[in-house]
């Protein structure tokens, strides 16, 4: 309970925080990603007023770093959009297969945006600098094995590049 005036009590307000603070965020190395995007890309073209939509097949890939490693199996997809100012809302599902044989379900989620001459260099499969363009991910994970377990209630982030056809991405835990 709080005081107001002359001591009489008052309900705390929904911005009290009793002198709690929200904890501050951590990121955990998780692995590298090194995702295969060897098939063609389907482009569907504007679909909506969001922009045009286009479907990137995973095909392959590697994952590895302390707390994963293993392979991308080839049966995903980015199912992408790109806006009219060229930012690609990125949204993928692949399924991820761990050293023990472990199989993971993963869904990543976020945007790669900058300046149009550097995404077009981007688009060709020239190699650029990932500092010149942003490329970030958030990564939710489903699977049934005992070992991964945490993972089903874990949000992982990542800081990608393209390179060629590749994505390659430091995917890190928020703990």
């Amino acid at each position: 309970m709080v005081l107001g005036v002359a001591g009489a009590p008052r309900a705390a307000s929904a911005t009290d925080t009793g002198g709690f603070e929200p904890p501050k965020p951590q990121l955990e190395y998780m692995a590298r990603f090194t995702v295969d995007l060897e098939a063609p890309v389907w482009e569907l073209g504007k679909t909506s007023d969001l922009g045009a939509r286009r479907i990137i097949p995973i095909t392959g890939g590697t994952f590895s770093g302390p707390l994963l490693n293993g392979e991308i199996l080839n049966n995903g997809a980015d199912w992408q959009v790109v806006t009219a100012d060229g930012l690609a809302i990125i949204d993928t599902r692949c399924l991820l297969k761990a050293n023990d044989g472990s199989l993971i379900y993963l869904q990543t989620k976020g945007y790669r945006y900058g300046p149009s001459e550097v995404l077009a260099e981007v688009a060709k499969g020239n190699p650029v600098d990932p500092n010149k363009y942003s490329f970030r991910l958030t990564m939710t994970f489903k699977t049934a094995s005992q070992k991964y377990s945490w993972l089903n209630r874990a949000i992982g982030v990542g800081y990608a590049m393209r390179l060629g056809k590749a994505v390659v991405y430091d995917a890190y835990l928020v703990k």
